[in-house]
């Protein structure tokens, strides 16, 4: 489940990223920082 949320919100991000990058701004790296969290706790083992 954390793995599939993690590249949901990677993607999410990239996308946010890519189009919306001069209108989101800071909020976009916020996504990113939340999948990197979802993906480590998913590859420690607590998913």
């Amino acid at each position: 489940m954390f793995l599939s949320a993690g590249i949901g919100l990677i993607v999410l991000w990239l996308l946010g990223f890519l189009l919306l990058k001069k209108v989101v701004g800071a909020l976009i790296h916020i996504v990113l920082i939340i999948a990197i969290i979802v993906l480590a706790l998913h590859f420690l083992g607590r998913g």
